[in-house]
C-alpha cells in the first residue's frame, strides 16, 4: 500500500536521541495528523511518539501496524530500526514490540488460559499459541511434562490456523469446553477423537490476539519478556532461555 522508501534504518549510538528529550511537539503532531488524515482518512491514529532516530516518529493506530513518519508527515518509512553498537546489532523496533506483546498477554485473564502447572515450584512461565492439528504443536505438547519438571508453567492460548468455524477451531473449542480441558487437549493432540462440546469460550478472542501480537504460525511461544519464539523449540532450549536450566 505504501511506497517503500527504505527497508531498514541503521543507526549508530552517536545518532541516537534519548526518549527522555521530551515528547512530540504540538506542531509536529498536528502536521503528521493533517498529512496522514488527508492521504489515509480511514487511519485511526492513537499515538505519535519519538523514535531513537532524530526527526522520525512512530505513529500507532487501531490496526496495530505502526508507521514510521517524518516530522513533515510527507514521508513514510517501511522497515525496522536497528541500532549499531560496535559489533552488536539490536532490533529496536522488535524490542518495542516485545514490551507491547508482554503487556497485551498480561491482560489475558487467568481463567481464559489452559495452564499446565508444575507440581513443585513454578520458576518461569511461557505462553503458547497452539493449534490441535499442527504437527509441531503436538511435538511440543509431548514435552510439557519435561517443562513442568523443570519448573516451567505452560499457558495455552488457542490459535486454530484455519480460522473460526474450521475443523481445528471446533476441536479446540471442544477441548476448552471439556470437563477436564487439559486431558481433552492431550487426547486431541494425540489424534484421539474427543466429544464435541460448546460453551462460552475465548478461542476467537485468542485468535484475534495472536494476529495482533504477530503470530504467523504455530506453535508460537512467547517468553515472559514478550519475546516471540516462532515455531517449535525443544524443552531444554526453552528452559535455558528462561534461565531455569
Amino acid at each position: 500500500m505504501f511506497f517503500r522508501i527504505l527497508g531498514v534504518i541503521l543507526l549508530g549510538s552517536s545518532f541516537i536521541a534519548s526518549a527522555a528529550d521530551g515528547g512530540v511537539s504540538d506542531e509536529v503532531e498536528k502536521q503528521i495528523r493533517m498529512q496522514l488524515g488527508a492521504a489515509l482518512p480511514a487511519l485511526d491514529i492513537t499515538t505519535i511518539e519519538k523514535t531513537p532516530v532524530d526527526g522520525l516518529f512512530e505513529v500507532s493506530s487501531s490496526n496495530d501496524q505502526p508507521l514510521l513518519v517524518s516530522a513533515s508527515g510527507k514521508y513514510i518509512v517501511a522497515g525496522e530500526i536497528y541500532q549499531l553498537e560496535g559489533h552488536k546489532i539490536t532490533n529496536v523496533s522488535e524490542q518495542k514490540r516485545d514490551v507491547q506483546r508482554a503487556e497485551l498477554l498480561a491482560a489475558v485473564p487467568e481463567s481464559e488460559k489452559m495452564s499446565f502447572i508444575p507440581e513443585g515450584e513454578t520458576k518461569a512461565k511461557i505462553t503458547v499459541f497452539t493449534d490441535i492439528d499442527c504437527g509441531y504443536c503436538r511435538k511440543l505438547h509431548k514435552e510439557i511434562p519435561q517443562l513442568n519438571a523443570m519448573g516451567v508453567q505452560v499457558d495455552y492460548l488457542a490459535y486454530p490456523r484455519a480460522g473460526v468455524g474450521s475443523s481445528s477451531y471446533n476441536k479446540v473449542v471442544s477441548a476448552w469446553c471439556s470437563d477436564d480441558p487439559q486431558a481433552a487437549m492431550t487426547k486431541a493432540k494425540n489424534g484421539e477423537v474427543i466429544p464435541a462440546k460448546r460453551c462460552e469460550n475465548p478461542v476467537a478472542r485468542h485468535l484475534a490476539l495472536g494476529q495482533r501480537v504477530g503470530v504467523s504460525g504455530t506453535p508460537a511461544i512467547v517468553l515472559p519478556s514478550g519475546k516471540l519464539v516462532p515455531g517449535y523449540a525443544p524443552a531444554k532450549v526453552l528452559a535455558k532461555q528462561l534461565g531455569v536450566l
